[in-house]
């Protein structure tokens, strides 16, 4: 018996050291991307792909850096995208908090197969409605030039409105906020209404500063959608003024010949953003994801 009760800790301690090391390895593993990107962007040209590989440079510069900024308008690409992700979350916290507040709270006639529709529209790739969409801002009436009819004119294309509108409310959005509105009781709905209070502010009053967890957490992922966004942008906007920062670091990329360091330090500095966005918001982040999926 003694010898069984003494196993009985050792294996324990066996068993915790193994999980351990199995997860600094998983660590390692996905770190070890990150950290050849630091590197390279602080690496002169000539180690960058020196043999054998260089784990450390013999001395950091911050050429790369600099040849980043002066290569490209890098500076008014981060504004852009900035002005464009940010008008993405804010646009998506209004409308998906709003169409997800009416699908979790107000007992219209078509309420669950308009949302089944919603769910299968979440299984088409964006892709697929790529081209029907290009049409639709290419044809809108009365503006960009055209007529009543969406003709004579470019529409929305080469305009920010042509990459916000799209995406205004996601299909995500409504259906993340009212998977949060059902966690929250009906009751205060209820009250609301004998006191007299119209629906918009029984929402806006009432239940929307209720789901700061959940507009948080969506707001951390719209904006990392938006900012990383590539096709859509490339595809509606022609006006080099207008392009974003990852139509930028295209310009890294020239003659089937690739300038590492730059792009790499370009791409560190457009991660910034979406670092700094989470270290602010975690604390709602995790509160977000744990609501949204309590009830179905």
């Amino acid at each position: 018996m003694n010898s069984s009760s003494n196993s009985s800790p050792l294996k324990q301690g066996l068993g915790k050291s193994i999980y351990y090391l199995v997860c600094i390895a998983i660590a390692v593993v996905m770190f070890l991307p990150f950290y050849w990107s630091v590197l390279t962007s602080l690496k002169p040209n000539d180690e960058i792909f020196a043999m054998p590989i260089k784990w450390f440079p013999s001395h950091l510069t911050f050429e790369h850096y600099l040849k980043a900024f002066t290569t490209v308008p890098f500076g008014l690409y981060f504004w852009n995208s900035l002005v464009l992700a940010v008008s993405g979350v804010l646009a998506n916290l209004f409308f998906g908090s709003l169409s997800g507040y009416a699908f979790a709270k107000l007992n219209f006639r078509l309420n669950k197969p308009i949302f089944r529709v919603l769910l299968a529209a979440m299984m088409i790739p964006g892709i697929v409605t790529m081209i029907p969409t290009v049409y639709v801002m290419r044809h809108i009436p009365l503006m960009g030039g055209n007529d009543i009819l969406g003709s004579g004119g470019m529409g929305l294309m080469n305009s920010f409105w042509g990459v916000i509108l799209p995406g205004a409310s996601g299909t995500f959005a409504v259906f993340f906020m009212r998977q949060f509105f059902l966690t929250l009781p009906s009751d205060m709905m209820e009250m609301a209404r004998i006191e007299g209070c119209g629906e918009f502010k029984i929402f806006w009053r009432i239940y929307l500063p209720l789901t700061k967890p959940a507009l948080a957490t969506l707001s951390i992922f719209t904006f990392q959608a938006g900012w990383n966004s590539f096709l859509w942008p490339m595809i509606v906007l022609n006006d080099p003024d207008k392009a974003t920062i990852q139509m930028g670091l295209q310009a890294f990329s020239y003659n089937f010949q690739t300038d590492y360091g730059p792009m790499m330090a370009g791409a560190l500095v457009a991660i910034l953003p979406i670092l700094v966005m989470f270290l602010v918001l975690q604390r709602y982040f995790v509160q977000g994801i744990a609501f949204s999926g309590i009830k179905g």
